[in-house]
């Protein structure tokens, strides 16, 4: 048998459009492979949307009951019953601009945390770039966002026509891309966080909705952080949550405690979870399949 020289074997070698290693820095993000992959990407939030509300009764209408019933609840719990200051805006817009804002960020933290056991047998099968499939989360949850965000603009106009209200639409407005983003970058990394721990650990799984349940009592999604005890104030801004949301809050209705100095420490702690988050997710990736 003929051998193949050194010359022909780096033409040969040089064919190949993909290389697969066995090993590569744990830095590295292939950041080109994803963009080669765009047209998965869209596949995977064509997926997601379509198979959440295939086979239900309502279908999408549900993006518009959940926050609803959820804001009646809250309004009469935490409103009516506890007498929660609502910091004079009406209860029931300030119930659904911080629900609003919140189920954004945790659907894309819940659903990328079992991203790795939900997509196990898809894993073991063909290559493309893990990273996409979070990534589509994170875009389809926006669809469901964007509906969500409607209806809170419907509410804030049919208040202007039949209450005193006068919501003013504040310069902290222009911040709300950045609040989109960073809500969605802080429920990416701290995602990704979860679910290369619990491919090893699965006693997480456990703790996941417990976790975003608790969590949302610590930020002012059922209270302003006007009104939060002063002794528990400093632990109340400690979440990056926080500030998003009052400034959500502060740009859409007008009221909120809002400084760039708390957006600017949300905006660095996204980016540290989301590094800290990248950095388990391409290193568990590799052998994830082994212990799943």
């Amino acid at each position: 048998m003929q051998g193949i020289s050194p010359m022909n074997a780096q033409n040969t070698q040089s064919d190949w459009d993909l290389i697969i290693k066995a090993k590569s820095p744990v830095l590295d993000l292939k950041i080109h492979d994803l963009w080669r992959y765009r047209d998965l990407l869209v596949v995977f939030v064509k997926r997601d949307f379509v198979s959440f509300y295939k086979q239900t009764i309502l279908g999408p209408l549900w993006f518009f009951i959940q926050p609803l019933f959820t804001t009646l609840v809250f309004a009469f719990v935490f409103g009516r019953l506890a007498g929660i200051s609502t910091d004079g805006l009406p209860q029931f817009l300030f119930y659904l601009s911080g629900i609003t804002a919140w189920n954004y960020f945790a659907d894309c933290l819940t659903k990328t945390s079992t991203v790795f056991k939900d997509n196990a047998a898809l894993f073991s099968k063909v290559y493309f770039p893990r990273l996409i499939l979070p990534l589509s989360i994170v875009v389809s949850n926006l669809v469901r966002f964007g509906v969500q965000l409607l209806l809170l603009f419907c509410m804030m106009v049919y208040y202007y026509f039949t209450t005193p209200f006068t919501f003013q639409l504040t310069a902290g407005l222009w911040l709300f891309p950045i609040l989109v983003l960073l809500m969605a970058l802080m429920g990416l990394g701290m995602g990704l966080v979860i679910t290369a721990l619990t491919s090893k650990y699965r006693d997480l799984a456990f703790l996941i909705s417990f976790g975003v349940q608790l969590l949302m009592y610590g930020t002012t999604v059922i209270y302003p952080l006007s009104a939060a005890p002063a002794r528990y104030k400093f632990i109340i801004e400690l979440n990056p949550m926080t500030p998003i949301i009052e400034c959500f809050r502060y740009g859409f209705l007008g009221k909120g405690s809002f400084s760039t100095l708390s957006l600017g420490y949300a905006g660095l702690s996204t980016l540290l979870l989301l590094g800290f988050g990248l950095f388990l997710f391409n290193r568990t990736e590799k052998n994830f399949v082994d212990t799943i």
